[in-house]
């Protein structure tokens, strides 16, 4: 498994239009969103201000962005150019596979992450202690995990032509939901209803308690927990189906 792990990166580091979209969009969408913000204005039911709340948001989608958007199409091609059916006559199981797309993925995330933290702290002077700086790192890079479970679901759900609509209207949907595009305390009552049960929320609640020096809530934590066992699990179900029909 470590060695397709390997194989994952290689693949994804050589793709230089993967790793612009998803190392430089979230970074130039905070700058968007949050370039004339006022940094003493505080968000609405958070007590930060808006250039520190949506660099956590911004953080999560660029990870979000590279674990779901690489792994789903990347693999649905890998489905029809034989490239896993190959794999199929190795010893590799089915939790193998998945695990190892999971990881490269994740892997692959970190950039993205750390490039909207630099961003932030230059341009909108957001400060924090270095404890805070490491534990937002580890969150929301153990957090992608998540997603790129998601990511390996998709790839085995649809194939060709049919992924893409999908995956992006899953990418989109979780995004602007979850509040990674905008608070969600600007929702209506009924959307943050919604919202704070889906693994985007929980995601970036996590990353803001630590801005607060808080610890993250146990339900966020509970959320995420269950919808990686969900995804995970699926994944290697479909991949399972996959085997039998080939």
């Amino acid at each position: 498994m470590s060695s397709l792990i390997k194989l994952e990166l290689t693949r994804a580091l050589r793709n230089r239009k993967f790793l612009f979209f998803s190392v430089i969009y979230p970074s130039a969408l905070f700058l968007l969103i949050a370039g004339n913000a006022d940094s003493s204005e505080k968000v609405d039911g958070t007590g930060l201000t808006l250039p520190t709340y949506m660099m956590v948001s911004m953080a999560s989608f660029g990870a979000l962005t590279a674990v779901l958007m690489g792994n789903s199409e990347r693999i649905a091609k890998e489905r029809e150019n034989g490239w896993v059916r190959q794999l199929r006559l190795t010893t590799l199981p089915g939790r193998g596979y998945v695990l190892a797309k999971t990881a490269g993925a994740a892997v692959v995330s970190l950039p993205s992450i750390v490039i909207v933290f630099v961003v932030a702290a230059l341009v909108k002077d957001v400060r924090l202690d270095a404890w805070q700086w490491l534990a937002l790192t580890g969150a929301i890079w153990a957090g992608s995990l998540v997603f790129a479970a998601l990511g390996v679901a998709l790839g085995y759900l649809a194939s060709g032509d049919a992924v893409r609509p999908i995956t992006m209207l899953t990418y989109f949907g979780l995004s602007i939901l979850g509040g990674l595009w905008m608070p969600t305390t600007t929702f209506p009552q009924w959307l943050q209803d919604i919202a704070k049960w889906l693994p985007t929320h929980a995601y970036a609640a996590i990353g803001r308690a630590i801005e607060q020096s808080q610890a993250p809530q146990t339900q966020d934590i509970a959320i995420l927990a269950v919808f990686f066992v969900l995804f995970a699990g699926g994944a290697a179900w479909l991949y399972r189906k996959d085997t039998l029909k080939a």
